[in-house]
């Protein structure tokens, strides 16, 4: 496989607000797209009307569906895998959301019909609908989105959230009124980039009195109540969770099915593809990219790639003194054959070379200039020379011996981890010693430090440098799982997170970038694509041209035509 961008490589940017139609029913929505015009002060989505694209939808069945499905908890505001997204997404409503007719390219509204920006860009307020219910039977009301809101930006001790920096700048929450919540900020922040916060999948709204009853803390609920869509009925630990329709649901006429299945298979794994190929799943998320082919080649079936929002790394725990110093972890950054990495589980997951930014996005440097630098060359004879210089000049000429090396419980890692063994052992003479984890144990682990490398992946909530600049690489990001701080990278961030002019801010990241390249903050990896099989008979989504797995996740157009 090359380690070079595929010229079909295509990324819708996602930005700015305008109107656009969207599928047979003539749904409108708020189309995001970077360096257009400015964004409207207001938008009225009261006669909004969310319906299957497809004309005459059926109603009833139930949605067999394959997708990992072995928390570590059950807060969704805490998470950051498909573990929980894949199955609760379904549960819950947001304040305003993504629209699943274009995966995600427009926003649209949700539990809030309308919006206004202040002409000063510092406060946002939101119109909630009426008589909207929980599953418990109360009523949604401002007071409930506060307090929802008020955890994620002002997390109480013990509460970690990735979303927390997306909102940084707000300073107060208000609600007006029992259906009005206002939003205000210190200082403006680009207007795109506050939507797209607020519309993220991961955003959903939870009742004060749950809150409330569980001290904040809903990690052991698994089935709290929300808005959304479906609702639980039983689930077996890493088997299955049911899900049935919601009768009281907001949105009248939806959603279209009776209830949903959610499968535990592990991701990029022959058992999954197997199942769908077999007919015991309807849909399968996460499949191997022998899978896909055999789906797109059988009559009756469908099957995508499409881009995801997370990076493959390794991380290096900055509290190790050896690996305090940045040239230590630019040696490792150095040493590293990308090409060949990607190469070695081409035939369990899709994957891409990049570096610290996402490589589909407007903000990344060209691939072809990437590939000039040292560590992504094809030919790494310069790395590797400059990488032993600086482990010698870092007073560690002979290597390092007992690293404690984490592996997260996943195929590609177990893969990769080997390939990346041997790559230290022979180039830096660094040994390592192999320990794998399950996804329920990682991310503890990693929170905790209890590494000195660990190789996993993390999710951002979009594709804005502005957001995972502060989750994955800030100092005391809620991903910042290596510890690491650079007080020049802290300003560079904190200036682009205030620009409002896009070419500036481009300008700013490639700084932020160049220090990571000297001071790795982790070690990049590869950048994900996800595959996605179903039969033809599975109607209502489209998910075509997805940034990541965690927006369009509510299930409430799907509808099966058998």
């Amino acid at each position: 496989m090359s380690n070079r961008y595929p010229a079909s490589a295509k990324w819708t940017r996602r930005g700015v607000l305008g109107t656009s139609a969207v599928g047979a029913a003539g749904v409108y929505g708020l189309s995001l797209g970077l360096g257009e015009a400015q964004t409207p002060s207001s938008f009225d989505g009261s006669a909004f009307k969310l319906q299957a694209p497809e004309p005459n939808p059926k109603r009833g069945g139930v949605l067999r569906y394959g997708v990992l499905n072995a928390p570590a908890h059950f807060d969704v505001h805490q998470s950051g895998t498909v573990s929980n997204m894949g199955t609760q997404g379904c549960m819950y409503d947001n304040l305003i959301r993504r629209n699943p007719l274009d995966s995600g390219q427009t926003i649209i509204p949700d539990l809030a019909h309308s919006w206004e920006i202040s002409p000063d860009g510092k406060t946002y307020t939101f119109f909630l609908r009426q008589g909207v219910t929980f599953h418990d039977g109360a009523a949604l009301t401002a007071e409930d989105v506060k307090a929802t809101y008020q955890r994620i930006i002002q997390p109480p001790k013990g509460f970690s959230s990735p979303r927390t920096p997306l909102f940084a700048t707000v300073s107060e929450i208000n609600a007006r009124d029992a259906h009005t919540i206002e939003f205000k900020l210190s200082e403006p922040r680009p207007q795109n980039f506050m939507l797209g916060a607020f519309a993220s999948g991961w955003n959903i709204i939870v009742r004060k009195k749950t809150l409330e009853d569980n001290n904040y803390s809903l990690r052991q609920i698994p089935d709290y109540p929300g808005t959304g869509p479906f609702r639980s009925v039983k689930r077996i630990d890493k088997e299955v969770w049911v899900m049935e329709r919601n009768p009281d649901y907001w949105n009248e006429g939806l959603p279209y099915l009776d209830g949903i299945e959610f499968y535990h298979l592990p991701p990029f794994s022959p058992q999954l593809g197997a199942a769908l190929l077999a007919g015991n799943l309807d849909y399968g998320r996460l499949l191997d990219p022998v899978s896909l082919q055999t789906v797109q080649d059988t009559p009756g079936m469908s099957g995508t790639d499409y881009y995801q929002s997370v990076i493959q790394a390794i991380w290096v725990n900055n509290e190790r003194e050896a690996f305090r110093d940045p040239r230590v972890r630019r040696a490792i950054h150095l040493v590293l054959d990308r090409a060949v990495l990607v190469d070695v589980v081409r035939d369990v997951a899709p994957m891409l070379v990049g570096g610290f930014i996402y490589p589909f996005s407007d903000f990344a440097t060209p691939p072809d200039k990437l590939a000039e630098r040292p560590g992504y060359q094809s030919d790494p004879t310069a790395a590797i020379r400059e990488a032993r210089q600086l482990m010698a000049a870092a007073g560690y000429p002979d290597g390092l011996k007992d690293v404690d090396f984490m592996i997260r419980e996943a195929a590609s890692f177990k893969l990769w981890s080997v390939a990346v063994q041997a790559m230290l052992r022979e180039i830096l003479n660094i040994q390592t010693n192999l320990r794998t984890v399950q996804v329920s144990v990682w991310f503890d682990e990693a929170l905790a430090g209890k590494f000195d490398f660990t190789i996993s992946a993390i999710v951002s909530t979009l594709i804005d440098p502005s957001d995972y600049f502060n989750a994955w690489y800030g100092k005391d990001g809620p991903q910042n799982y290596s510890k690491w701080s650079n007080p020049k990278f802290q300003d560079l961030v904190l200036q682009i997170d205030r620009e409002l002019d896009d070419a500036r801010r481009k300008d700013l990241v490639r700084q932020a970038e160049a220090v990571m390249e000297q001071d790795p903050p982790l070690i990049p990896v590869a950048w994900e694509k996800i595959n996605d099989g179903w039969y033809d008979y599975v109607k209502g989504h489209n998910p075509n041209n997805y940034f990541g797995i965690y927006d369009v996740v509510r299930f409430d157009t799907f509808w099966m035509d058998k």
